[in-house]
């Protein structure tokens, strides 16, 4: 599959007060059986998928059909947030200030409310992703091992990924991976999606056992699912 450069695309008015444009990616895949198009929240654009014998003409009459929908589903995603200097960012549930420390030496480390990161303001950035992911995979490895101790199963590995769609996943080897970006969600939120797929080690399905399983490790499904909903696409807008 092969994913094109984005470009500025015109959408005629139609179902539209006036004419628009938005940024488009264009996607080709070999599997796809018809022209679809979809929103990346985390790039804030449009992605059209084209089938092989599709041309973009194609998917601009789809864009066309469905302009008010695109439109308006790009005004709703949440503002981005950079990792930078001042900005505000999510920890567990809990927004916190990304402060440069110039003088202090040493690791980025928490505080009260703020996330301190000393070294060079260039790096405040990348330092700031780091710390984030490190976060991720060492409360996601404390969950884990608990979950996995009560249902007498061993996660092969635990992989961190920067998914579009999915929070987490069990492969049929064994290993999970997770989204780092849910160490910015609630607490409770996290310790449900790794439960979910830790209760994948025991049933590789989606059947009433699997449920039991979940149910035995964590008693947020119900609130994790729609929190996740609600606030996963914004997750995404950070960094």
């Amino acid at each position: 599959m092969e994913l094109r450069d984005a470009e500025t695309v015109a959408l005629p008015a139609g179902e539209l007060a006036t004419a628009q444009s938005c940024p488009v990616r264009w996607r080709r895949s070999r599997r796809a059986r018809r022209v679809s198009l979809r929103i990346d929240a985390r790039a804030g654009e449009v992605v059209v998928t084209l089938p092989p014998r599709a041309g973009r003409r194609a998917g601009m009459a789809l864009l066309a059909t469905h302009a008010a929908w695109v439109m308006g589903r790009l005004a709703a995603l949440a503002p981005h947030i950079a990792l930078e200097p001042g900005a505000e960012v999510p920890l567990g549930g809990a927004p916190h200030v990304i402060r440069h420390v110039p003088d202090a030496n040493g690791e980025v480390c928490l505080a009260p409310g703020a996330i301190l990161v000393p070294g060079e303001a260039e790096a405040v950035p990348a330092r700031t992703a780091d710390f984030l992911r490190a976060e991720a995979q060492r409360r996601i490895r404390v969950l884990a091992a608990g979950h996995a101790a009560l249902l007498g199963v061993t996660p092969r590995m635990i992989r961190l990924k920067d998914t579009r769609s999915r929070w987490g996943s069990c492969a049929p080897d064994g290993t999970l991976a997770f989204s780092w970006r849910l160490v910015m969600a609630p607490d409770w939120v996290l310790d449900y999606v790794v439960a979910h797929e830790v209760a994948h080690l025991k049933e590789l399905n989606h059947g009433a056992r699997f449920w039991t399983h979940v149910e035995k490790l964590t008693p947020h499904r119900d609130a994790a699912v729609e929190w996740l909903r609600t606030n996963g696409p914004a997750l995404l807008r950070v960094g």
